[in-house]
């Protein structure tokens, strides 16, 4: 599997196997971020979806979504909403 120096975790891991978003901003995440990263944002942004109610329809919702994205992949930010509690 090919490698990737990923820039959440600071190492080099797998890569994602795919353009996760299409774009500049796909290919972005696609050559810096790792699939172990990759896979844990999209468990943050299920926390994210569901504590905060998020319609996906509503840009709104869609722009929040994404501005996290940056934050968690790229500046080590991961704030989970005051009401959540893991089980």
């Amino acid at each position: 599997m090919t490698k990737v120096f990923c820039k959440k975790y600071h190492q080099e891991l797998d890569a994602i196997p795919f353009q996760p978003l299409p774009g500049e901003l796909g290919k972005k995440i696609h050559n810096e971020i790792s699939n172990k990263a990759w896979q844990a944002w999209l468990a943050h942004q299920t926390i994210l979806i569901n504590e905060y109610r998020l319609n996906l329809i509503e840009p709104k919702a869609k722009e929040f979504l994404k501005e996290e994205m940056h934050k968690f992949l790229f500046e080590g930010k991961e704030e989970k909403p005051e009401q959540f509690s893991e089980i």
